[in-house]
Order: C-alpha cells, then structure tokens, then sequence
C-alpha cells in the first residue's frame, strides 16, 4: 500500500511538471545580421563585394525561411533584387560593386509570425574621395557678415530662473533665455537653453565653456549636468524660440502642427529660410556664455549630433571664438548630392525632384554644413557610421573631405544614426581634455 502511494505521488508529480513545461512559450526574437567580406567595410573602386547573412533565433542560425534582399547605392533605388531561403550555415550575397567615391548598401528582410524582421550592412568604395556638389556662393561670406551685424544691434537681455529640481551639490542649474534675430515680420525672437555652473568654494574661481546645440526635433532638454559637475560651464540650447523645460505634451502638439516640417519654412528664400534665425541664434548663444563671470575668458567648445552635427561645424565656422568642436553625423550637409544621382544629406528635400528648383537650391548653398567646413580653423573631433539611414555617410564625408583643420574621425561602422557607447566615451575625453589642457589629439 505504502508503495501504491509512493508511485501515485510521482505520477502526479511528473504530470505537473509536464504541465509546467507545456506551458512554456519560446519568445526569442529574429536578427539579421548582415557584414562585408573586409573588416574594415571598405573598398577600392571597381573591388566586389561580397555580403554575409546570419538569420538567427536565440544566437543559432535558422533554416527553411524565406527572405529577400537589396543592394544598391545607399538612399537609391536598388540595382539588385532577390529572393532566397535560409539554410542551416549564414549565406552570401554577391552585392556589387561602384565605380565612384561613394556607398554601397544591402538591405535583408524577412517576414514570419506576421512580423517583419531586417538587417543592413554598407560597404564604401573610397570615402576619403568623395567631393561635395553644392555650390559655394560668392557672397556667403557677406551674407554671413550681414546677419552677425544685425544680430550684434539686437540686445541680448538675459533671464535665468533657477533650477532647483535639477541643480546638485557640485552644480547650479539655470533655465535661460536671450534675444535673437527673428524671421518674417518679426525683428526679434528669444533663444532658451539649459544653463549647468560649477559650483566652487572659490567665488572667483573660472571655467571653460561648452555650448550643446540640438538634434532635429522638438522637444524639452534638462541641460549636460555631468560634465557642469566635472567642471565645465555648459549650455544646452533649443532652437525654436520657446521654453525647453514645458510638458512634453506642448511639444508633441508643436511637432504634428506649427513645427512640422519646419526645415523647409521658407527654403526658397534665403533671408526668411527657417535656419538663419537659428544659426544666428547659436552665436547669440556663444555671446551669453562669454559673458558669464564664471567663464574663464578664453576655453570654449561646441558640440551636437545629427542636426547638432551641422550646427556645431557652423557655429565653430562663424565664431572665432570657438576653439574646438565635435560633430557627429553632421546633417545639413552636402543637401543637394541628389542632384548629381547619389544621396544628399537631411533633410532629404531635394530627394523630390520638385524641390529641386533654383530658388531652393540656391539657398541650401547658404546653409550647407560643407560650405562652412570649408571654413573651419579650429581641432574638431567627428564620428558616424556606415550604416547611418538618417544622414548619410556619404554627406558626412563630402563635408568632412573639406575640413582643412585639424580633425579626428571615430567611425562606428555597423552604427546607424547613434553613437556607440565607445565613440560617446571617446568624444566626450576629448572635448574634456581640450577644454581644461588645450590640446587635441
């Protein structure tokens, strides 16, 4: 009897636990991972590329799934297309090759489980010889001379509120607002920002300067606190002329309304383009940073990524006093590569040919991040990826190949339109180190 039981308990024990078992699901998510046959993900012109593919599901490689892929310069119509099914070993694509400077591009695909899974990888023919298309007016640097005077007649008129919430034990932070040139009708507009001060037990102790200038979108900031607390006055600004610190809901409404597409207010007229009030309005920023008493006179950088990346080369272009800067994955730059069949940097406008009119054409030459490279005088540091869809590689080098200034290039080659952990650590070292040593790598 003592044994009738023993063998019924683990008969109902080992129902359970088969029941247990029944009831767990595998969630594991596809990837596809896609990688040129060099490590270096660079070609001569003319050289074949061959791409890897990997379909896994929890990191082993699956079989028996359909999938299609792409291969053509990158932000154009593919000149390869085809289908295929995976296997039990990664396959190869044959992906092609150019002929001139520029971006190769394979794009992976598969759908399963009504989910649609993709991997990319980009292969580039010679970057180091890529030549900007946009047109360098012959009064841009008139045209730059006569904003900065009328910016220079507007008074700056300052306010910072106090920041508690976001102030700490080693920095005081401040939201900040100034004067700025304005567009249209109106004369005058207001830049706001994120100020971050260190705080010292010495009142008259000084500090180097950092000025942040913003990617494209409209959204809140809370400032770069970090490096206030490692001893950097920074300043993190917004670019459309309204608090940076309101509900996120104000922005949301702004962005799907009054600020949707705003790159292209006015693109058809140089003096109204939406940009020229918002390039001016980073120099303004610059002259309330030297203003500070807490500036130590003379150390002062930029930075930004994307559109920030444009912004920060301007802004180094057009302020001697600007001593460094780093860009990553500079948009505005090189905007009009469209015309001459290859990719063009963001915004992509003129990716429509109706856009492509003189008018239009004739003022993204005034706002194009090469046109200011070209002008550039100070160590920069720069970083981006291959397989940036956002801004592409190939306008980052037309504007990067102009620089005559010391520079530095950190490529993430599998990055998109981020920086690695690693290219973020590196930046940020070096803007530190110049800013509190003066030297550059």
């Amino acid at each position: 009897m003592k044994f009738a039981r023993f063998y019924l308990l683990i008969f109902i024990f080992a129902v359970y636990c088969s029941g247990v078992q029944a009831q767990a699901e595998n969630l594991g998510t596809y990837q596809i991972r896609v990688a040129p046959d060099r490590d270096d993900w660079t070609y001569q012109l003319n050289q074949p590329v061959k791409m890897t593919v990997a379909v896994t599901l929890n990191n082993r490689q699956v079989a028996g799934l359909p999938v299609k892929y792409s291969c053509g310069l990158e932000q154009m119509p593919p000149t390869i297309e085809r289908t295929t099914t995976t296997t039990a070993q990664p396959f190869t694509i044959e992906a092609g090759t150019l002929k001139e400077p520029g971006f190769l591009r394979c794009i992976v695909t598969m759908e399963t489980g009504g989910q649609t899974y993709r991997g990319l990888a980009t292969a580039g023919f010679r970057p180091d010889l890529i030549k900007p298309i946009v047109a360098e007016p012959k009064d841009f640097d008139k045209f730059w001379d006569d904003g900065k005077a009328a910016l220079a007649k507007i008074p700056m008129e300052a306010k910072l509120e106090p920041m508690p919430n976001l102030s700490t034990s080693k920095a005081d932070v401040f939201h900040v607002s100034f004067q700025n040139v304005g567009t249209g009708i109106s004369k005058v507009s207001r830049i706001y920002g994120i100020l971050a001060v260190p705080k010292s037990a010495n009142p008259n102790q000084k500090f180097p300067a950092l000025l942040r200038v913003p990617g494209a979108g409209v959204r809140p900031y809370t400032g770069q606190i970090a490096l206030a607390e490692r001893g950097i006055i920074t300043l993190e600004i917004g670019i459309h002329g309204i608090p940076v610190n309101l509900p996120q809901t104000v922005y949301d409404e702004l962005r799907a309304g009054a600020l949707n597409r705003y790159m292209l207010y006015n693109l058809d007229n140089k003096d109204d383009y939406y940009y020229r009030r918002v390039y001016l309005g980073c120099l303004r920023a610059n002259d309330f940073l030297v203003s500070l008493p807490q500036f130590d006179g003379k150390n002062l950088a930029v930075i930004g990524g994307s559109q920030g990346g444009g912004l920060a080369i301007m802004t180094a272009a057009l302020d001697s006093r600007v001593k460094a800067l780093s860009a990553s994955y500079p948009a505005l730059s090189d905007m009009v590569g469209y015309t001459a069949g290859r990719a063009g940097g963001w915004h992509h406008a003129f990716k429509d040919k109706a856009n492509q009119t003189k008018e239009k054409l004739e003022t993204a030459s005034y706002y194009d991040a090469v046109n200011f490279a070209r002008r550039l005088k100070v160590p920069g540091i720069y970083s981006w990826g291959y397989n940036d869809e956002v801004v592409p590689p190939t306008s980052s080098f037309a504007a990067y190949n102009t620089i005559p200034a010391p520079k530095k290039l950190l490529l993430g080659l599998e990055m998109g339109h981020a920086n690695s952990e690693e290219q973020t650590r590196r930046i940020n070292d070096w803007i530190e180190r110049f800013l509190k040593e003066g030297k550059a790598e």
